[in-house]
């Protein structure tokens, strides 16, 4: 069922809103983190020249990553361990396409001294006073829930993660099949996207997932590095789950957490 596969795949920590629309439920903690900083970076298109920073510890990672005092809006939540996707439970149908599969579910690429992820779940939409009951209940669906994942490298291990995704995108750009907690998924294309500003370099792309049934919804999945981490989004819109329709990348999650790296 293509619900299912949005659940197991598509965003490993949103089962609890994901319950609005099929029967999986989940839990998660609230993050009380530091707020962010106030620095803001360049159009992250292409390799910094600095050289290479060295690897955040667990500790340092857990401030710099997302916290709900950095959002405007929405909720920040850590990953409950039952809702989190080890990484040999992900396997890609070729091995060329397997770093864009580790991306769209969240885990972390290669051999990263530390990493850790949050979940936000944007806040509801209010409806236009006229607006009708159908408009209503699409305005309750039309939520973003984003996968956010910190993971940092020693000795350019940042640096190898983005050029095995930049490569994959343009291997796989045709779609590939993948198992994820032995679920399979499918992705029809792979299309890039503009790269989000803040990064030292940023890889953007759509994935258009396909569900048993034979439709399609897109996923959008952003994998940047700042210095010697790497900040990667997977971010799923509830109500184009549903329709199919394109939706924009909430690029105010990742101008905040990009800024606190």
């Amino acid at each position: 069922m293509r619900l299912s596969a949005v659940r197991r795949t598509a965003l490993a920590s949103s089962v609890a809103a994901l319950a609005l629309l099929a029967t999986a439920c989940g839990s998660s903690q609230d993050d009380g983190d530091e707020a962010a900083g106030d620095g803001k970076g360049g159009s992250g298109s292409s390799a910094s020249a600095a050289p290479a920073a060295k690897a955040l510890t667990a500790a340092e990672l857990e401030k710099a990553v997302l916290a709900q005092a950095d959002v405007k809006s929405g909720k920040v939540t850590k990953v409950s361990a039952t809702d989190d996707v080890a990484k040999d439970k992900v396997k890609g149908e070729k091995a060329a396409c397997e770093p864009l599969a580790l991306a769209e579910t969240g885990v972390p690429l290669g051999e990263p001294a530390a990493s850790v992820k949050r979940s936000w779940t944007e806040g509801p939409k209010k409806p236009s006073g006229d607006a009708s009951t159908e408009e209503e209940i699409g305005a309750a669906f039309d939520l973003d829930k984003a996968l956010v994942t910190l993971a940092s490298y020693e000795d350019g291990g940042a640096e190898a993660v983005l050029k095995d995704v930049k490569e994959a995108a343009g291997a796989c750009a045709g779609g590939f099949a993948f198992t994820a907690m032995g679920e399979q998924a499918r992705i029809a294309k792979v299309a890039e996207d503009p790269a989000p500003g803040g990064a030292d370099e940023a890889v953007a792309m759509t994935m258009t997932m396909t569900g048993d049934d034979g439709d399609a919804f897109p996923v959008k999945v952003y994998v940047t590095r700042k210095g010697s981490t790497v900040a990667s989004f997977t971010v799923l819109n509830l109500a184009s789950a549903g329709t199919g329709k394109d939706f924009p990348f909430p690029t105010e999650i990742s101008d905040a957490q990009l800024a606190k790296l």
